[in-house]
Formats: C-alpha cells, structure tokens, sequence
C-alpha cells in the first residue's frame, strides 16, 4: 500500500520533513519513504492511496491515560484535587462493574483514535473495572495499549486517612499479584499491541515494602513501571514528613527510578530531583491540561528538557481532562510554558511534536518500533487534512497540528494505515460506538 503526494513529518533521527512525499507499506512495516516519484516507480503494483494536499505525522502516544474515566468525564468540574477524588471520582468509580470498565475503555479508545492516537499507556487499572474486559477493548480496536494494572495495600491519600472509597481499597494480593496473572496471560497479546505494565498509587497507597517488591519484580520480568508523583503540593509535604526526603528521593529509595518508570506529572519537583532522573533515565508524562484545571501547577518542563529528562505528554482522565485529545493537549503543551515564563522561544513546535510521538516511544520502550516514520517501523501514521479553514495557509507543518480545533464537523484527522483491520476508512461517529458490538475504528490503528 501507498500513501502519496503528502508533506511527511518524518521525525527520524534529522527530522527529515519531505514535501510531495510517499510512503511504501508492506506486511505492517514501512519498507520506502521518499519522494513521490521515487516510490511510485520502486512499487509500481502496490496499491496507491493519494492523499494530496494532506500532512502525515507519527501516530501520536498518550502516556497517561485512564480509559475507564470516560464515563465519567465532566463529574468533579471546578473541584481541588483531593475534594475531587474523595467526593466524586473515587465513590463513581468505587461502584464500577466490569461492564462499566470495558464501555468506558471502548469510549476513551474511541477518542483516541478519531484526535490521533495510535498509542497509549493506561496508568492504573483496579481490580474492579475489569481487566481482561478493557485488554478485549484494546484487541477489538486495533490500538496499541500499555496497561497497567494498579498495585496498593493502605486505602488512603497522601495525608488524607481514610479518604478512598471502600469499592477503591485493594489489597496487595489482589493488586500485585493480580497484574502478574493479568501479564502471564496479555503480554504481547494481539499481535504484541497490548503489554502489561505495574501502576502503583501514589506514595500513601503503597507501603515501602510493597513498592520495593513490585520493583524487583518488574525488574526481574523487564515490565514498565508507571505512577503519579509530586502532583500536587500535599505529595511533597506528606513525604518530607513521613520520610525526611524529597518526592523523587523516596522513589530512588524503594527502587523505582530507572529507564522503564513513567513518572506522571511531576509538577513539585527542585532542580537537583530533576537531575536525579536524567541521571537515572526515567521518564515524565506531563499533562497540563489536567494541571491546570485542578491547579495543580505548572511542570518544570523547560528545565527538564535542558537536563536532559525525555518528556513525554498525556492526557489524563475524563474528570481531569474532559476529553482524551491529544492534539489539544499539544498545543497547551506549546504555550502555557511561554507564559509562565515570559519567554515566548520555549518549548517551540518541533519540542511539542516529539513529546507527543518519539519522547513517547522511548519512554514505553518502544521508539524502535513506533513515534517516528522510519524504514522498517511500524506503520503508525496519521493523516491529516490541511484544506481546512482553520488550517490555511499552513505555513509550517510543525505547527499547524496545534491549531486543530475541537472537532467541529468532520474531523481533521482522516485515516492511517491499518493492515490488521482492513483498509483505511473515514471514522464511524462516535455516538453508535459504546455497544455490544465490536468497534470498527480503521480509519487510526496501529498494526
């Protein structure tokens, strides 16, 4: 299959971005990529699809996301974060069935896709919610998902007792060896699209002894490890008393830093932290968004970058976010550090784009495979539709992806390459999506 006569944003090693451009994909992979001409006389048999006077960019990775807050969205609006949790979403989702986890995963993939992401790390399955149903969810729609299974043993938040809904409370047997269970029987399931990863609660939900077990396990079996941290400032108050250490200290102390951790959020962190994790090689999720509309504050994200840290973005959840776009996520990502900052050069287009695809990969340890169109990757690519008011003139193509509105009418984003679930289409509308019948979303999925 070919895609041709595109502006590619490659995001290969040089940031290659090729005008009048087409793409060769066999078997799942891209075999060629040059320019039109080039890959039409190299494959002239293939089947060509012309996407003229489109862009085509990486298929977008979320590395925050909790699928089963779909049904939840718009629940706790202008709420503080623990009133937000202990009030409204802790007691909605302590009530959760499995039916309630695997529509609302259908609902949040559903989004996903139609704003662009091909793949996501979901951060905190409980027990509850279902598993195996939210693992199908992913199978049916051909995205590719990191799912997270939670792991706890004390029902509390930071220095809130007893502040979690009993329908919430796991114990470790439940949670820790449940995700083992749930990863002898996933991992690399659906044509290695869904891996299973370990998603401890935040410090006050796990003891230390608990956390530093699940660390020797993750290390013992190479699984990604992912968890909120120094959120808001009650993370960092709550561990300079209970420990005498700094957010991040604590995470070194039970084993939890390194190359395969994706710390989300990280908004309350001093300039030695931050260097502690480009030391260690572990990864940030940061999603403004969700901060900003609990006021959570604002990610050192300039500082990070400039020591080194890969960040990567996400979108959060329903009751954070209020949607699950990627997209609007980028553009937040693009300006809100140019505010706080006065200084109208930082965090730039190009540095938004690659949180938002090749950061991502490599912090799910994946950027060989995915978050850049490259020869012999995955085929994960996003179409998008210039010839569009909003999006005219396009006089970069870097930046022109944040200026996508909400989707108003037909969506920007068009089709991608899918091989595993037939050829690219226009998405279905997304009100006929959560019922019994398998999803259909061909138009973004990753093969």
């Amino acid at each position: 299959m070919l895609f041709t006569n595109a502006t590619i944003i490659t995001m290969n090693p040089t940031r290659d971005i090729i005008g009048d451009g087409a793409l060769a994909i066999q078997d799942n992979r891209i075999v060629a990529i040059d320019k039109t001409s080039v890959v039409r006389a190299r494959y002239p048999d293939e089947e060509v699809i012309d996407v003229r006077g489109k862009l085509i960019i990486p298929g977008l990775i979320d590395t925050h996301v909790h699928v089963a807050q779909a049904l939840i969205r718009g629940c706790a609006d202008d709420m503080a974060l623990i009133q937000w949790l202990c009030e409204r979403v802790w007691v909605l989702q302590g009530n959760f069935t499995h039916d309630d986890g695997y529509v609302s995963a259908r609902l949040c993939i559903a989004e996903m896709l139609r704003s662009g992401t091909t793949t996501f790390l979901e951060s905190m399955l409980a027990h509850r919610y279902g598993f195996d149903g939210i693992a199908r969810a992913v199978e049916e729609s051909g995205i590719r998902g990191c799912l997270a299974g939670i792991v706890m043993d004390i029902g509390t938040y930071a220095t809130q007792a007893n502040a979690m809904h009993p329908g919430m409370i796991e114990s470790r047997e439940t949670s820790l060896l449940g995700v083992l269970d749930m990863h002898s029987k996933w991992q690399d399931a659906a044509n290695d699209r869904i891996h299973v990863w370990f998603g401890p609660r935040t410090p006050g939900g796990v003891t230390s002894e608990l956390y530093r077990e699940m660390s020797d396990l993750a290390h013992e079996r190479n699984m990604g490890i992912t968890m909120h941290l120094a959120e808001v400032e009650a993370d960092k108050s709550y561990l300079n008393e209970k420990y005498g250490l700094t957010p991040v200290d604590y995470a070194e102390s039970v084993g939890l830093l390194g190359p395969r951790t994706v710390l989300v959020h990280m908004v309350w962190l001093t300039p030695p932290e931050i260097d502690k994790l480009a030391a260690t090689g572990t990864h940030v999720s940061h999603n403004p968004s969700s901060n900003s509309k609990l006021a959570s504050g604002v990610c050192k994200v300039p500082l990070m970058l400039e020591r080194g840290v890969n960040v990567a973005l996400g979108c959060d959840g329903g009751p954070s976010n209020n949607d699950y776009d990627m997209i609007r996520e980028m553009k937040l990502a693009a300006i809100i550090h140019k505010a706080v900052t006065n200084d109208p050069l930082i965090v730039p287009a190009e540095t938004v784009l690659e949180m938002a695809t090749i950061n991502g990969a490599r912090a799910m340890g994946l950027e060989h495979e995915i978050g850049s169109l490259e020869v012999g990757k995955k085929a994960d690519l996003v179409v998008i539709d210039l010839e569009r008011l909003h999006t005219t003139p396009s006089i970069n193509p870097v930046s022109t992806p944040r200026a996508f509105p909400p989707r108003r009418g037909m969506p920007c984003v068009c089709r991608v390459a899918c091989h595993a679930l037939g050829p690219p289409r226009s998405p279905p509308p997304l009100y006929c999506l959560p019922t019994s019948r398998p999803l259909c979303l061909h138009h973004i999925a990753p093969v």
